[in-house]
């Protein structure tokens, strides 16, 4: 079990003990390989968010085509609206710019380059992980 240092907060420090546990019990998969990647030196939950930001805006290749609610979009790049919970896809339809949860993001066809990040992204969120 990890141990807490003095630089760490509590809730990021319960977090890694969390995901360690995690680990032990059900061994690793690429998801939470890339999630450790992710949050490896992120502590609190406004870091790690913004860890995955980074990650999202770096890995994950745009533009490219997702639906939306059934409709065809083109998600051209990733922001954090720091007062909500998680990210926004910014989308475009018919010339319109749409913001739009990335979790609510299908894919047309095969998935963009990087969508791995994207689940990484959801199987944190769930606490599953």
């Amino acid at each position: 079990m990890a141990h807490r240092t003095r630089s760490e907060g509590r809730a990021g420090s319960l977090h890694r003990i969390c995901h360690e546990e995690r680990q032990e019990q059900t061994g690793p998969n690429p998801l939470r390989q890339l999630i450790t990647e992710a949050l490896v030196d992120a502590y609190t939950q406004e870091e790690q968010h913004g860890a995955f930001l980074v990650m999202l805006q770096d890995r994950v290749v745009c533009p490219f085509s997702a639906l939306v609610v059934g409709e065809e979009v083109e998600v051209r790049r990733f922001e954090w609206e720091r007062g909500a919970e998680g990210f926004v896809a910014v989308c475009y339809r018919r010339g319109r710019a749409h913001r739009v949860n990335v979790t609510a993001l299908r894919w047309v066809g095969a998935p963009p380059v990087g969508a791995e990040w994207i689940d990484a992204y959801r199987l944190w969120l769930s606490g599953q992980w």
